[in-house]
């Protein structure tokens, strides 16, 4: 388990480097674990912060569904409809992405505009 001090200090960084890739001129997206159930391998409010050339920092995961998140991150960079992806063992996601220590995720990704 992350101690609630490293916990806010990760979230911390996440927040500052959205803010200097926004700064730059660049779209971004934040994800945010909102639920988890049973194993879910990151505790709810982490965070992983996107930018639209697909750089990321932060997990969602520990690599399990990243991938899945940045994809979508992207989309909401595009479009700017705010999203919130499940995830979990089940048949219709076995062969897409899954969390390999079972339960169940659900991750909410908003563009942060100016």
């Amino acid at each position: 388990m992350i101690p609630e001090t490293m916990k806010t200090a990760m979230n911390e960084d996440i927040l500052s480097t959205a803010q200097a890739w926004k700064s730059a001129g660049k779209g971004v997206a934040l994800a945010t674990v909102v639920t988890t159930w049973g194993s879910a391998p990151r505790p709810m409010g982490s965070q992983l912060v996107v930018d639209q050339d697909g750089k990321f920092l932060g997990s969602v995961s520990g690599g399990c569904i990243e991938g899945a998140v940045i994809t979508e991150a992207l989309d909401v960079i595009a479009d700017g409809k705010p999203r919130l992806l499940d995830f979990g063992v089940s048949d219709a996601q076995a062969w897409e992405v899954g969390l390999a220590c079972g339960g169940k995720i659900q991750v909410f990704v908003e563009r942060l505009d100016e």
